[in-house]
């Protein structure tokens, strides 16, 4: 339940569910009042919602980190309520999870939220009009954010009208990216981590509890790396591609390695065995489109060096083979998170216009 008034800035949230005793949120911000009053009629307006996740590699963040403020100000000018995320986090979690929790939230978003809004808005003394159309449902990631909204596309009641992904994980886990070990650094030419400094997070977990929050902590300036990651969780998306095990967490499958036997796969002459991952094919999202997956809109900067381009490029390109209405933005000489970079409302409005206006003409 909120524990502030509701504004334009603060959002109402709410438990969309509870598992392991662990409670799941989100966030909804419906638009400011100045929006509101440009609908006339009846006193309840039903309108379009979009679902956002998060990015952190889905071992860490919740779903105030990394916050689109460019979208959420885009959409509720428009008067699309912005509705952000928790899902459970990996390790202990698994991909598993995470499935079921964004069907969870989209279920939830489509069925008690608006119950649950008539009376937190009451409680509030607010006299905001809008409610959530369940039948006009988007949902929109960055990065693992990504996944968790193609998982939304393949198996979310309802189905989503429209999905947005912004450099998004999911597109195609079969790469070295996810399986090989690597010997030097890899990703924006950070340091090799040492596993032991990760006992806690490296399979068998021995006292890892559940969690789906786990919040951007940095070290000070006066650190001898200032402003360093103080929080680990925020290394060990980085320390698993490094060992090249990420799918093993991703799947729950460490012994024996699902990566071991995948990285021996791939790099064979034969065509892929789809019986390798028949265990877990449904978290794979790249084996699971079909012609009435949502319309989508991919961005990716080409020179992302945390997820690779060729995801979105193999996602767009099985899309555009299952018939469905697909855009690829590839953006030249741009790294992960560009969205993020200071100047980056400047640098992308154009792109940032066009990605809202193509959710706007799915929604509505």
């Amino acid at each position: 339940m909120p524990e502030n008034q509701h504004n334009v800035d603060s959002p109402l949230t709410f438990t969309y569910k509870e598992v392991d005793g662990v409670r799941v949120l989100l966030d909804v911000y419906l638009p400011p009042d100045d929006v509101d009053q440009q609908f006339t009629g009846q006193a309840i307006q039903y309108h379009p919602a979009v679902v956002y996740f998060h990015g952190g590699g889905l071992t860490v963040g919740n779903r105030r980190s990394w916050f689109p403020t460019w979208l959420k100000s885009r959409l509720s000018a428009r008067g699309i309520i912005f509705i952000s995320a928790d899902y459970r986090l990996v390790p202990p979690g698994t991909g598993y999870d995470v499935l079921a929790d964004v069907k969870d939230a989209i279920a939830f978003v489509a069925g008690d939220l608006n119950v649950q809004l008539d009376q937190e808005l009451a409680d509030l003394g607010t006299g905001s009009r809008f409610r959530i159309d369940p039948t006009s449902i988007g949902v929109a990631g960055t990065s693992s954010g990504g996944f968790c909204a193609y998982l939304c596309a393949i198996y979310a009641v309802p189905k989503p009208k429209v999905v947005l992904s912004l450099y998004s994980m999911g597109g195609d886990f079969l790469t070295d990216q996810y399986l090989a070990p690597k010997a030097q650094s890899f990703l924006r030419g950070r340091e090799m981590l040492d596993p032991a400094q990760f006992s806690e997070y490296i399979h068998p977990f021995d006292s890892l509890q559940s969690t789906s929050d786990s919040q951007l902590v940095y070290h000070p300036q006066s650190y001898h790396i200032p402003g360093y990651p103080a929080n680990p969780r925020m290394l060990i998306s980085r320390l698993y591609l490094q060992l090249g095990v990420a799918l093993d967490y991703i799947t729950g499958q460490h012994e024996p390695s699902l990566s071991v036997t995948l990285r021996k796969a791939i790099h064979t002459e034969d065509p892929f065995d789809e019986a390798l991952i028949s265990d877990h094919k449904i978290i794979f999202p790249q084996f699971n489109v079909t012609s009435d997956w949502p319309a989508t809109y991919l961005v990716h900067g080409t020179s992302d060096t945390a997820v690779l381009l060729r995801e979105s490029r193999n996602l767009h390109s099985l899309l555009l083979k299952a018939g469905v209405e697909v855009v690829l933005e590839e953006l030249p000489g741009r790294e992960h998170s560009f969205d993020y970079q200071p100047g980056a409302e400047l640098e992308n409005k154009g792109l940032f216009d066009d990605m809202v206006q193509f959710l706007y003409r799915h929604l509505t």
